[in-house]
């Protein structure tokens, strides 16, 4: 991904995906990208497809792998809050911590929580904060 002709259209139709409970298919729209990226922000969106998998294995009753994705998600983004490239990290952590809140206070062995789907996180994209972190960091994005 050469330009931000390349990167955006990924990230945002990714975050698209993702705000439509199709977490498989942005962590495929999000990898492709990430695969190719090769700038600063390849944490945030390996974070990102970390976020989504998470959500689909507890979606499809995962919790060991929702529970381990919830948890390395939060190491990848933490660096980036509390918002980067538009993306409010720290209302996308708060309602991932509501979402996952009762299956991480779980006992070991315990009967799997599903998920409440009134408590899915979306992912809130400021286009102001996007568009002036495109024009002064315009190496974050294109590199």
């Amino acid at each position: 991904m050469a330009d931000s002709n390349d990167v955006m259209p990924h990230y945002r139709a990714g975050i698209e995906l993702f705000n439509n409970c199709e977490f498989f298919e942005a962590h495929d729209v999000w990898e492709e990208l990430w695969s190719e990226y090769r700038g600063p922000s390849r944490t945030f969106y390996q974070g990102l497809i970390q976020v989504a998998v998470a959500l689909h294995h507890f979606c499809n009753g995962n919790v060991r792998g929702a529970k381990k994705l919830y948890s390395s998600s939060r190491a990848y983004l933490d660096p980036y809050r509390p918002m980067h490239l538009g993306c409010d990290l720290d209302h996308l952590f708060l309602e991932m911590e509501e979402c996952f809140g009762e299956m991480l206070a779980q006992e070991e062995g315990a009967a799997p929580v599903e998920i409440n789907p009134e408590l899915i996180p979306e992912i809130h994209l400021d286009e102001e904060a996007l568009t002036k972190a495109i024009a002064e960091h315009s190496s974050e994005v294109v590199e």
